[in-house]
């Protein structure tokens, strides 16, 4: 009978065993892990912030979700207490779907429900129960708070903004009829406006242009002119020393990645995964319980994007995102575009000109500087050991600009690859878009016509010295007409000392307006040389 009603009138209603009710009804806020059965048969506990319906000792129902077993009517049920109420959307918004539930009740309630049909719902039920099944029907109990009750106020409707938002002109007498036809109470109220009185089961309508929707939506949307706008159109100034998102998602698109779109909310669990000890920031009314907190990184929705391809026997997966991160609390919360990315496979895709080599560290690494050097500031980034909880401890670097750190690249974490159900190495990498964008001004530099002079080191340095201190030595002392640096060999093995390694290095050298000499070159050669022994016991091997 409480469905059929329901679904009659749009009233959700509820009844109760009244022998199972102690003292009488009160509606009250459930004590935190509070405990209640539900008729569902399933055990929730209660959070302080969830309305219930209670008696003087315990939690009977949650209001406008579900009901409990215990006060539940049954087949030795002789009494039955019905309930009609009025819960304001925001007092029911989300709790269901918290608790992990979805009903027709809260389906209603969170949409919205007349608050003037709960007595009509009452007495319409109350007449099926006594024509159906006989007895004598008791008295109404009824509680009202005027204040929270929702008022209804008179809305002014201008015939001027009709014609502004529809594009054309709609005559008195078609607004009035249409209006009306709505059961809408409206009446002229001076020339080209009118008062209009809402019916309290409309209570979707609150605004003038909620009318506005209503008249297009009688009138026809098929039936509106269409105009197209006209509008002074100016190409808009783009800094050269900056790269353009829709450019950076090209260049990953070039070199082999597709680009996905996933949520801003993740799972609580997933996100203490990739950021243990971190309280996340939840959601108050989320989707659903799997989607409750804000993500702080773009990761865990691009590894499950991975995880779904992999399933799906994609053994070569490359993917991109651009979008928000968000960091810290409500009070201080920090927001930043973010450019991600997960790769895991070959590093090749199949074909019969190449093997099925699996991609690493230095692969990724290679995708990450073609993004960095994009804008043309490639030398102001650097890479330098970090420490990250979701990467691996001896495959991750910190990516730095000038000191600031702008990003992090690395293989996932092999305990949270477990915990992810992951079986391949998977590397990511996330950089700070506005980082990333600032470029720099590109300048013109006439081709030197005179030849290049190339010198090759072999140098061997202490294995815990970084190739890029290396690099960045050779490059202060290197002189202005270096043109080309670059690391193209690193050995650990028979002939070097175990805690020594061997990096060779390549110099190219070319003058803008004369041929170099070798003395020139041995000269600057040896300054290297003696710079590098000095500041990182690098020497020449023999």
């Amino acid at each position: 009978i409480t469905n059929y009603v329901m679904l009659e009138l749009g009233q959700p209603l509820h009844a109760f065993d009244l022998a199972e009710i102690n003292g009488g009804i009160r509606v009250r806020m459930a004590e935190e892990g509070e405990k209640l059965v539900l008729l569902d048969g399933q055990e929730v506990s209660l959070r302080s912030d969830t309305l219930v319906i209670a008696d003087h000792t315990r939690a009977l129902a949650i209001a406008g979700v579900m009901g409990g077993e215990h006060s539940g009517v049954s087949s030795t049920t002789r009494d039955v207490f019905l309930e009609s109420a009025f819960f304001d959307q925001i007092a029911v918004a989300g709790k269901a779907r918290s608790y992990g539930l979805h009903t027709d009740a809260s389906h209603r309630y969170e949409r919205g429900v007349d608050w003037q049909l709960a007595r009509e719902a009452m007495e319409r039920a109350t007449g099926l129960l006594l024509e159906i099944t006989g007895g004598e029907a008791g008295p109404i109990i009824e509680t009202v708070s005027d204040q929270h009750l929702p008022s209804i106020a008179p809305i002014t409707l201008r015939a001027q903004r009709i014609t502004q938002m529809l594009g054309m002109e709609m005559d008195s007498a078609q607004v009035e009829r249409l209006l009306s036809a709505l059961g809408l109470n409206i009446t002229a109220d001076g020339a080209g406006q009118w008062r209009v009185e809402v019916p309290s089961h409309r209570f979707d309508i609150s605004l003038e242009v909620d009318l506005i929707e209503e008249l297009a939506r009688l009138y026809g949307y098929n039936r509106l002119p269409v105009r197209y706008p006209q509008a002074r159109l100016a190409p808009q100034a783009k800094a050269e020393a900056r790269s353009d998102l829709p450019e950076l998602r090209r260049l990953l698109v070039a070199r082999g990645y597709q680009e996905a779109i996933t949520y801003s909310f993740i799972d609580p669990r997933q996100f203490e995964l990739f950021n243990p000890g971190v309280e996340p920031l939840l959601l108050a009314n989320p989707i659903s319980n799997d989607m409750a907190a804000m993500r702080s990184s773009l990761w865990p929705g691009l590894v499950k994007a991975l995880q779904h391809n992999l399933n799906r026997q994609q053994d070569r997966v490359r993917l991109f995102e651009s979008g928000l991160r968000f960091v810290g609390q409500l009070e201080g919360l920090k927001q930043e575009p973010m450019l991600s990315g997960v790769v895991c496979g070959s590093r090749l895709p199949e074909g019969w000109a190449q093997g099925r080599d699996t991609i690493d560290f230095f692969d990724v690494k290679a995708d990450v500087e073609a993004v960095l050097g994009f804008a043309g500031a490639l030398d102001s980034f650097a890479f330098a050991p970090g420490k990250h909880p979701a990467l691996h401890p001896g495959q991750t670097a910190r990516i730095e600009r000038e000191g600031r750190e702008v990003g992090f690249i690395g293989a996932i974490h092999p305990e949270l690859s477990k915990a992810l159900g992951l079986d391949r190495p998977v590397f990511v990498f996330e950089l700070v878009l506005a980082e990333v964008a600032l470029g720099k001004m590109p300048k013109f530099h006439e081709l030197s016509r005179f030849p290049e002079v190339r010198r090759d080191l072999a140098l061997i340095a202490h294995k815990d010295v970084a190739a890029s201190a290396v690099l960045d030595v050779i490059r202060e002392n290197a002189g202005e007409w270096l043109t080309d640096l670059r690391l193209f060999d690193v050995y650990q093995g028979k002939g070097i000392d175990p805690d020594r390694k061997s990096l060779a290095v390549g110099l190219t050298w070319q003058h803008p307006s004369r041929t170099l000499n070798d003395d020139e070159v041995n000269s600057t050669t040896q300054n290297i040389l003696t710079s590098l022994e000095q500041r990182l016991n690098a020497t020449l091997r023999k």
